[in-house]
């Protein structure tokens, strides 16, 4: 992998893993079209990932502190169940990404068609929030965070938005648009930390920090933090439709040149 190519797919990376665009079929697709192998480069997508991470724990920095200092006070606070619930919503993906590891990583090969239907699902589902009024509901509770952890889980599908399917879901249960986008963007961390530290456990990581793998970190960090900043005004806005006609139209052209 050249440093160009490890940058353009690390800002892929960073824009789609927060834009409901599906960054696992984006990056399907950016491999095809610049013919990169990210199979044997774990240290690469590990980087990447976690440059994504970063970038969400610098965006929600005060509320992130807050729920630290909170829960840590070791009381049955707000706090404290706000973290339960984050770690409930990962319960899903977790065990679908042990249980059909093997399944689900052979549906990233290079299968367009799947890409192709999951992301015109994705444009289904955003353009079904054109249709729902913004309410001043209860917050998300523990059932609700089940529900939205149950959508996460679906996502890992190539081409399926994680942000896409949960801030939908979400919203679609009746949910408060700025409480849905800070539960989505913060139930992100501990799936993707959760994998990263066991490919490192498991995977054969090489010691050394080439320059395309730095590269591809700071790219998707930067390109990570204006992404997730950006898509919190969105939903407040609610435009997500516009993403919506985005997702048919490259849902299109994947199950074109399938």
């Amino acid at each position: 992998m050249t440093i160009f190519q490890a940058i353009i797919i690390g800002i892929i990376q960073g824009l789609t893993e927060f834009l409901p665009v599906s960054s696992s079929g984006h990056i399907e697709l950016s491999k095809a079209i610049l013919g990169v192998n990210l199979d044997n480069n774990l240290e690469f997508s590990i980087a990447v990932h976690v440059a994504t991470v970063l970038s969400t724990l610098l965006v929600f920095r005060k509320d992130i502190i807050d729920l630290f200092s909170g829960f840590f006070s070791f009381k049955l606070n707000d706090q404290t169940h706000y973290v339960f619930k984050l770690l409930i919503s990962a319960i899903p993906v977790g065990i679908i990404g042990v249980v059909f590891k093997d399944q689900i990583e052979s549906l990233f090969e290079g299968n367009l068609v799947v890409v192709g239907a999951m992301l015109l699902l994705t444009a289904m589902l955003l353009a079904l929030t054109r249709l729902i009024k913004p309410k001043a509901t209860k917050p998300i509770g523990y059932i609700d965070s089940i529900i939205i952890g149950l959508a996460q889980a679906v996502a890992v599908m190539p081409g399926l938005s994680r942000s896409g399917a949960t801030i939908s879901t979400g919203l679609l249960i009746g949910k408060n648009r700025d409480e849905v986008a800070r539960f989505s963007f913060l139930m992100v961390i501990i799936p993707v930390l959760g994998a990263a530290f066991l490919d490192i456990v498991k995977g054969d990581i090489s010691n050394v920090l080439t320059v395309p793998v730095i590269a591809g970190f700071i790219a998707a960090f930067i390109s990570g933090f204006l992404a997730c900043s950006f898509m919190l005004r969105i939903v407040r806005k609610g435009n997500l439709y516009w993403f919506a006609i985005y997702c048919a139209l490259i849902g299109i052209v994947a199950l074109i040149f399938a």
